[in-house]
């Protein structure tokens, strides 16, 4: 099996490629348009901020290939935002893949939200063998809200978008590779789909 991580410059890479690798797969990084394309299962990672990423996308032609991609996706933390319709960080144009456009958390909570929040409301076979209210890691300030995409999810302040899913594309605002066992069996029922 072919496993691509997308590699454009804004991605928490290595420590995707050990949790894959504690799997029993290997992963490439990669920024090829055919090397992606041609994968078995692609993961498009995310750490910062999402107009400079979504500049990076542009830059690469990725933006263009990445909604095209037929096999299953996993967007990860700002890669899963960056799929939505647009993003308020740097009010940034998404890739338009989820019908649903990302905010900022209100000021009554604290932002970022860091650290360990529970999972709720499991509709995928993402989470085979995953129970409710497991614990996942997260660190974000903007959330997708729920909507008719939404496979999980998780409260902080309101309940908002933990997972999300369309056809063969699939999004974690959490980080299943920090996330112990449980982000370990989500990445395997991933690589596994």
């Amino acid at each position: 099996m072919k496993i691509v991580i997308i590699d454009y410059g804004a991605g928490n890479i290595q420590s995707i490629k050990f949790a894959i690798k504690r799997l029993g797969f290997d992963a490439v990084l990669s920024s090829d348009s055919d090397e992606i394309q041609n994968a078995d299962k692609v993961i498009f990672p995310g750490v910062g901020e999402a107009s400079s990423a979504m500049k990076k996308l542009r830059g690469s032609g990725l933006d263009k290939i990445i909604p095209t991609l037929k096999q299953p996706v996993l967007g990860i933390c700002l890669g899963m935002q960056l799929m939505c319709k647009s993003s308020e960080e740097g009010d940034t144009e998404g890739l338009g893949i989820f019908n649903v456009d990302v905010i900022k958390f209100s000021d009554q909570v604290k932002v970022p939200q860091i650290g360990w929040n529970q999972i709720t409301n499991l509709r995928s076979d993402l989470f085979k063998g995953v129970v409710e209210n497991e614990h996942i890691y997260l660190v974000h300030s903007f959330y997708a809200p729920l909507c008719a995409e939404t496979i999980a999810e998780c409260s902080y302040g309101l309940n908002y978008s933990a997972a999300l899913q369309k056809d063969n594309f699939y999004g974690t605002q959490f980080h299943p590779e920090k996330s112990s066992d449980v982000g370990e069996k989500i990445l395997e029922n991933f690589l596994k789909m």
